[in-house]
Parts: structure tokens; sequence; C-alpha cells
């Protein structure tokens, strides 16, 4: 399997460097480094040109800063891995985190998309596990598209196949993500039917800084930025079921259990979201109420 890492940068020249050398010192190696900077305003331009002279890997110096989504897609655009690994320019791989991901990949062919624990530095420190072992979380098609269920976690710590990529990235609106464009690579994985697993070993050190839109935001949550996020929501969801050719199914009812089915520890909020969603919006009373007693 060829691995692809695309790193994404604006206007952290002073960071870059330790993020690059994160990804080019993996126990494993990548097949292909990517870096896309956003028209940074600092000297980042100086700081990949003297880097690449030692170091293997490709750059692109974009002229117009139009944020982190389309970062995502011209690094994609330039990427040949069969496995997509997306890094922030602010944070950093730890020693072995590519080879236990290419493990897990292995180990579950089924395996789509994968997110893994990881490590806080800086301003804040510990660790965030959000499973205390590796886990298949199953498909999520039908409770992403219902109720706009997020399986993910941040961009450091993302990784997917390439076929699954390719039904998401490139994305035309660049304005609307111009930061946690991460969003849309988690939840357009669920919708265009990527099995997803999670690791439970940190294999990413989040740094934690002034400017880190993620944290800051989860700090300081509300109800405007949700709204304006929910209607962004809306438009990537509509695109990506336009690109795709996706649809609600038929029998709503039927398709929620079989999905609930691929996750093999549901929890009792699996339960309780598929119910809603068979409630709510299944219009055949027949299957309405067979999923809802089954």
């Amino acid at each position: 399997m060829k691995t692809t890492c695309l790193i994404n940068n604006y206007n952290y020249a002073n960071f870059l460097p330790e993020a690059i050398k994160s990804a080019l010192n993996q126990s494993v190696q990548f097949d292909e480094i990517i870096i896309v900077d956003d028209a940074s305003t600092d000297n980042t331009a100086e700081v990949i040109i003297q880097l690449a002279v030692a170091a293997n890997f490709k750059y692109i110096l974009k002229e117009k800063n139009q944020g982190q989504l389309s970062s995502f897609n011209e690094g994609f655009l330039a990427a040949t891995g069969d496995i997509i690994f997306f890094l922030d320019a602010d944070d950093m791989y730890e020693y072995q985190y590519l080879e236990n991901a290419l493990t897990l990949y292995r180990r579950y062919r089924e395996c789509d998309f994968l997110f893994c624990a990881y490590q806080k530095f800086g301003v804040a420190e510990g660790i965030f596990q959000e499973y205390e072992f590796d886990i298949d979380l199953g498909y999520s098609a039908i409770k992403t598209l219902c109720l706009g269920e997020w399986i993910g976690s941040i961009t450091s710590t993302l990784s997917m196949r390439r076929e699954i990529a390719n039904k998401i990235l490139p994305i035309p609106y660049t304005d609307d993500w111009r930061v946690r464009a991460d969003d849309c690579l988690v939840w357009g994985a669920s919708l265009v039917g990527a099995k997803k697993f999670y690791m439970s070993q940190p294999g990413v050190m989040y740094r934690i800084h002034k400017s880190n839109n993620f944290h800051n935001e989860k700090l300081d949550i509300n109800i405007s930025f949700e709204y304006k996020r929910m209607l962004k929501r809306s438009v990537i969801f509509n695109h990506i079921q336009q690109k795709n050719d996706l649809s609600l199914p038929m029998f709503l009812a039927y398709t929620s259990l079989n999905e609930l089915k691929t996750i093999p520890c549901p929890k009792k909020r699996d339960f309780t979201l598929y119910l809603k969603i068979i409630f709510l919006l299944e219009t055949n009373i027949y299957w309405k109420l067979k999923g809802i007693f089954l």
C-alpha cells in the first residue's frame, strides 16, 4: 500500500519543520509527503524551500489564501497514495504512528477510515482517548445523513483509503470551510459508505496554542457558530449526495437496522439514534413498527 502524508500549512513557519520531521522520521517511511502552503504571509515559503533541499517531499505554494479545505483539495489532487494521511502543520506524528496505522489497515481489510487517540501538548496537556481499545465502529451513512452524526477526530488523527477520499474531494465550498475542514472529511467519509475504525494507541501530538480553532471553539461554543455550521453542513451533504448519486433508501428502517448490525459492540446511544431515525423518518408504517419493536 502506497502512503501519502498531506501537510496543510498557513503561517506556521515556526512549527512546520517539526511537523515535517515527524513525517519524515517515521519507523516506516511514507512513500510520499506533500506540503500545501495556503499563501502564508510569514517566512513559510523560505522554510519549505530550504528544507526541501535535503529532504524528500513535494510542496505546493499557493498564490492565494483560500483556507484549509482548499489545501485539502489541492493536496489530494497531487497525491498518488492508496492511503491518505492528513497532518496540520502545528502538530506532529509519534514515531510509530504510520507503522501502527498500517498494521491496522492490513489486519482489517474492510477498514476505510481510521482515526486515533492523541497526546495534547503546549498550553494544555494530556491524552485524549475516546475508547480504551482498538474498535470497529461499523458503517454510519444513515445516522450521519439523517442526524448529522460526527464520527472522527482532529485533522491530524485522520486517514482514509484513496477510493473514499476520491468520493469526497475536491469540494468546491472553500469559503465555508476555511477552518474546521476536517468536518468535511469526517462527515463525507460516513456519507459515502466508509467503514470506520479507531486506534487507541496515541499516534499524534496535538499542539495546543492560541490559534487552535478546534480546541478554542470547544471552549467557547456559541449558538450562532453551531447554527452557521449546520447550514454549511447541509450544503456539503447535498454536494456529496449529488456527486455520488446517494439518497435515503426506500425502507429506511430496514437499512437502519442493517447498519446497526455492522457495529460489533453498539452502545445504548447507537440504539437510541437508530430508533429516533426510524420513528421520525420512516414513512412506511409496517417498517416503522417493525424497526421500533425488533
